[in-house]
């Protein structure tokens, strides 16, 4: 699956796209961002407020507890400002 990452999670983590292979044990948005966050420094870091953070699974918006399915991309964006 790729992992896209936008704007500052990108800046922090360095890098802008990954290949992942899930543990089948992921099955909502929510359990992927937990298993994101213990994957290093970098992740917890970006992680500390994984409410804040916002997924789209396949160019589609999920809630947290909403399940990924057979993915073939889930995106990560951090909390929109504006004006």
């Amino acid at each position: 699956m790729k992992v896209l990452y936008f704007s500052w999670i990108r800046e922090r983590l360095g890098m802008d796209e990954e290949e992942l292979t899930l543990p089948s044990e992921i099955k909502t948005v929510g359990e992927f961002l937990a298993w994101q966050k213990n994957r290093g420094e970098e992740f917890e870091a970006v992680l500390e407020f994984p409410d804040v953070v916002r997924v789209a699974v396949d160019h589609e918006h999920r809630d947290h507890d909403e399940t990924i399915g057979d993915a073939r991309e889930i995106a990560l964006f951090p909390p929109m400002t504006g004006g």
